[in-house]
């Protein structure tokens, strides 16, 4: 029996060895835009290395998220004043079903009201919209659940429009709501059952940030701290960490904003490697922290500060480097420990630049809003080995799955890599 046992076990280990993981979030598996997969495309175009593509009624600054064989989309749709999520298969790109999430559809600038990234545990998938709606759906599209945010707390007062992807936390949702430009209404965080929908914890979350500088369109982080959890916060010129259990507020480091800027509202969300906190700010100072603190850890916990930070694109770290990627498609490589310029600045295609970074099988993926997606490799020294042209306006990062890129651009859901292998 033991020994029947034991080749089971093996078998099943040996299975998980070959099965890559879910991108169950706009930043994969990890939460930090990083991925394991190997064997990736470095070169495809419109009609070359494709698999399928999907039309797509408008453009969006949501991330496709992936579980198994199932991608979710936040669409906005052909007439503009409708958001759906739809259920798309992966191995085809065959729309599986669409559900309405909300009217009131509006355009902010480059950004409409499908921003939000969902998020899956692999049983529900959760849908959060810029009009402050979050509906909870089962795999085959039924609906589980609904909350009217805006209707519950009041009205988002962010200047260009609310864009947050919620955290998902032990099958519950963190939702951010930090805006002060069009409000007076404190900026909040909130803690809903993922089974229910109701709201398990609600704090606020004080600054004295002015004027536009309170809106935050950030995504919470998840830092793990000897035995315990924080959720760490970017926003009104701090960030701060706070207990998973009640939201209270741990620490709060201040720094986001020296000159007190009225218009230096928060773009590029958090990123954690083991207790590193990186918090970009609108381009400086990015400050890097060490999470644990307790009350003001401004000075305790800082370990350095970078002036040429992102304004837009989250960056992206491997443990020894961190890569970030300007709005104007400028790289810098810093060393994670000390803030050390490895490499930089070196310039990618000209361009605006509004997606994430994605690390993966040794490269870095990073598109332009013109369609342009760049693959340069990771390490200590700047090596670009593709721009990719799609020709197509592109807010969107890269999501991975089986040796495969999704890319969404404007008109289109693009699966990049060999057909009939996924």
């Amino acid at each position: 029996m033991r020994r029947t046992m034991s080749v089971v076990v093996a078998g099943l280990l040996a299975g998980s060895a070959v099965v890559s993981a879910n991108w169950p979030a706009w930043r994969g598996p990890t939460a930090d835009g990083v991925s394991t997969e190997t064997n990736l495309p470095v070169t495809w175009s419109p009609t070359e290395n494709i698999a399928w593509k999907l039309a797509l009624p408008q453009w969006s600054g949501a991330t496709p998220i992936i579980w198994g064989d199932t991608i979710f989309l936040n669409v906005a749709e052909s007439d503009l004043n409708s958001l759906s999520l739809w259920s798309v298969k992966r191995s085809t790109g065959e729309v599986m079903w669409k559900r309405h999430l909300s009217s009131g559809n509006n355009k902010q600038r480059k950004q409409n009201m499908s921003s939000p990234s969902p998020v899956t545990d692999g049983t529900t998938v959760w849908a959060v919209t810029g009009t402050g709606f979050v509906r909870a759906f089962d795999f085959a599209g039924k609906e589980l659940w609904m909350r009217d945010i805006q209707k519950d707390y009041g009205r988002f007062g962010l200047n260009w429009g609310y864009a947050n992807s919620p955290l998902l936390l032990d099958g519950d949702l963190i939702v951010p709501v930090l805006h002060g430009m069009k409000t007076d209404d404190p900026s909040y965080i909130l803690r809903l059952d993922g089974r229910t929908g109701q709201t398990k914890w609600k704090v606020e979350r004080p600054n004295r940030a002015i004027r536009e500088s309170p809106d935050s369109y950030t995504t919470p982080a998840l830092v793990r701290v000897g035995n315990g959890r924080e959720i760490v916060i970017t926003g009104a010129d701090v960030v701060t960490g706070h207990d998973p259990l009640t939201g209270k507020e741990l620490w709060r480091a201040d720094g986001l904003n020296p000159q007190n800027d009225p218009a230096y509202r928060i773009v590029a969300s958090p990123v954690v490697h083991k207790e590193i906190v990186i918090a970009p700010t609108r381009e400086r100072p990015m400050l890097v922290l060490r999470a644990g603190g307790r009350g003001d850890v401004t000075r305790s916990h800082k370990l350095w500060e970078f002036g040429n930070g992102p304004d837009v694109p989250t960056p992206v770290t491997d443990g020894t480097h961190l890569y970030v990627i300007t709005d104007r498609g400028v790289v810098y490589c810093l060393e994670l420990a000390t803030g050390k310029t490895v490499y930089g600045p070196q310039r990618l295609e000209p361009g605006t630049y509004s997606s994430s970074p994605v690390l993966a099988d040794g490269k870095i993926y990073i598109a332009s809003e013109d369609g342009v997606f760049s693959v340069f490799r990771a390490g200590p020294k700047f090596e670009l080995l593709a721009a990719n042209r799609m020709d197509d306006y592109t807010l969107s990062s890269v999501a991975i799955k089986d040796r495969h890129l999704y890319l969404r651009t404007a008109g289109w859901l693009w699966a990049v890599g060999a057909k009939g292998a996924q």
